[in-house]
This record gives structure tokens, sequence and C-alpha cells, in this order.
């Protein structure tokens, strides 16, 4: 036996422990490590493509322009876009709808002020999403007495964790016709746990886009034009604004069908737009990731739902009378839709038809039609 042989492998394999037990060890728990973004990521968002489920080739066969043309008749649609691979396949228009007409997105608007509220932060602006909201409306929550409104957060406007009472549905009309949006909003009681309990509300977002508007020194719109809708190509043809100038947050901007279609490839492609990153890839998980929802069907992020339709995960923006943006990851694909909304009360009933059409013809073409080579 050679004793001196085994000796220094002894020390080499004490040496190989401590380097292990000094570098591997921290990096596991490092914030900035692999092991802890698989908790924050979502693997249908990241990882590549897993084979996908047997389609039949019926549904594979079909023309998608077959597939497509019964939506005419489906409830208020008033145009419906499907793009696969970065190429717009279909573009249809109903109900005298046509490319170059803007449209009304409604609450669907809330998910673009989810991606500026991202480029605010990474662009300095805000602090982040733990900034509480005090710090911009010391004129209004200095002369309140209850300090926890003060201490609610950007995080908790995003997810409607803010605890304040809704000012939509029933109280909407109340809210904007107050000579005060901000004022109205801030004054809600306090019906829910802010960081806890979800309450629906636009006077949320209102909130984050006058945040937005007073941490960057430019209006919510001159800020998306400077850093997304203008690096898009998009124009906003309509935006409501409160009594006191500032844009609403999360409701009735205006936009046509394929500048909707563009926000959809922005959050397929992780932030990138035409080769220009425009808003960091771990905002955009950070955004989808479910934190509050109605059952595993329907989760909600930072202003982003979320629901599986058959086999595939669906990230969605939702606006009143049926207007959607859909994003499909795994299928790399996203569908827009648009609803006349001059009468939205009767057009809610129409959205399980809207989901079962998707879930049966649509979805399972794109899975059909899905070419990995084709994903950037």
């Amino acid at each position: 036996m050679n004793f001196k042989y085994n000796y220094s492998l002894v020390l080499f394999l004490l040496a190989m422990l401590f380097t292990l037990l000094w570098v591997g060890i921290p990096y596991l728990f490092s914030p900035d490590s692999e092991s802890d973004k698989s908790e924050i990521n979502d693997s249908f968002y990241t990882s590549p493509h897993n084979p996908l489920p047997h389609i039949s080739e019926e549904i594979a066969g079909f023309d998608l322009e077959e597939l497509v043309r019964p939506f005419d008749s489906l409830g208020p649609i008033n145009s419906i876009l499907i793009s696969q691979h970065g190429e717009l396949l279909s573009e249809e228009y109903f109900k005298g709808m046509n490319a170059r007409r803007a449209h009304n997105i409604k609450s669907a608007s809330k998910s673009i002020l989810s991606i500026l509220i991202g480029i605010a932060i990474e662009e300095g602006y805000l602090e982040g999403v733990d900034q509480k909201i005090g710090d911009f409306f010391p004129e209004y929550l200095d002369e309140q007495a209850d300090s926890a409104k003060a201490s609610i957060t950007i995080d908790d406007l995003l997810t409607m964790r803010s605890g304040l009472a809704s000012t939509s549905r029933g109280h909407y009309g109340r809210w904007v016709t107050s000579n005060n949006w901000i004022r109205y909003a801030l004054n809600r009681p306090l019906t829910g746990t802010p960081g806890v309990d979800r309450i629906y509300s636009t006077g949320n977002t209102h909130l984050l886009s006058v945040i937005l508007t007073r941490a960057s020194g430019m209006s919510t719109l001159a800020f998306a034009n400077r850093y997304l809708f203008h690096p898009m190509d998009i124009q906003v043809a309509g935006w409501d604004r409160d009594p006191q100038g500032y844009f609403l947050g999360g409701n009735n901007m205006a936009l046509i069908p394929q500048d909707i279609d563009k926000i959809g490839q922005l959050m397929l492609n992780m932030g990138v737009y035409n080769g220009e990153r425009l808003v960091s890839g771990d905002w955009i998980i950070r955004s989808v990731k479910p934190v509050t929802g109605r059952g595993e069907s329907n989760n909600y992020g930072y202003l982003w739902f979320r629901r599986m339709s058959g086999d595939f995960h669906k990230v969605y923006a939702f606006g009143n009378g049926g207007q959607y943006l859909m994003i499909l990851p795994e299928l790399d694909a996203v569908i827009t839709v648009t609803t006349r909304n001059s009468n939205s009360e009767s057009t809610r009933g129409y959205r399980s038809q809207l989901f079962s059409a998707l879930d049966r013809d649509i979805i399972p073409w794109l899975a059909a039609n899905y070419t990995p080579e084709k994903v950037l």
C-alpha cells in the first residue's frame, strides 16, 4: 500500500469538500441561483417546448379560415386575429369593424399598465414592487388617520390586494363622476387586508397610473409612448383622463386589433419586440405568476389572468364586454378578440361559448400546426 499516495488523495478530497461547502452551498441558496428561479419561473413559459399531446388528423386537415368563419355568429364578436410563430395567420372583421378602426379594449388595458410598471422599475423611476404608496400621495394620506393605507404597496395594487373597497362594477359610475378620482379611491374603506384579500377595483390601477406619472414626471401616455408604444409602432387612438388630467389606469384605451396583437407578441417573446428588449423577461414571468384567483382555472398575477385551454396554459388580458388578448406560450401563438361594447351588459353570456369554440377548434388547430423549428 502506497501511504504517501493515499494521504495525498485524502488531502485532495478534503480540499474539494471544503470548496463545495464554501462555494456550492451559498450558490444553492443565492437569490440569483437557478434553484431559486425555478420557484418563481413557470416552466410552460421558460422551458423547451415538450412534445405535444396527440392531435386528431381531422382537425389538422381543416383550413384555419373554415374554423374562424363561424365566429361571426358568436355573440358580439367583431374581430378575431390569430398569430403563430410571429406570423398573422387569420384576421377577420365582422359587424362593421375593420383593420384601421380603433377599439376600446376596456380593462384589458390593465395588463398593458402592468408592463409599464415593470419598465418604470427597470428604468429606475420606481424602487420596486414593495414601495409604499404613501410616498406618492402625501396630500391625501396625511389627512387620514389610517396608516395602513399609506403602507399599501405597488405589489398590492398590481395584484388587486390593496384592501380598499372597490370602485368597479356598482361603484364605478359614482367614482368617475366624482371631482377627484384619486381622493375617492383612497377614501374608500379598507374592507380587506392589504396584501391578502383580492378585491377587483379599477381604482387600484388608476392609482398605479398616477404613481407612474408622479415618479417619472411624464404622463402615463407620454411614458408609454417613449418606452413601449413608439418602439412597437403602436398608436393610441383614445384614452380617458380623470378631472386632474391623469390618464385612466386600467380602462378605456383604444387600439386597433393589430396593435393589440403586438402586445401579445411582446409577452410571447419575453419582453423583446423586433429584436429590441423593451421589458425584462423576469418581469414577464413575474407578471404571469398566479397570486390570487378563483380556483385552478382562473388565476391572477400582475394584472394578467391565467387559465388552461385543454392541455395548454393561456395567459390573457380581459376587458369588459369580451375584449381579449390571449397568449399561448407552448404553442407560440397569440389570439386577439374584440367585441362591440356599446351595450356590454348583453355580452356576458357569450364568454363560455367563446372559450368552448377556441378550446374545441382553434387551439387544437394551432397545436397541430405548431412547428418547433419556427420558435424564436
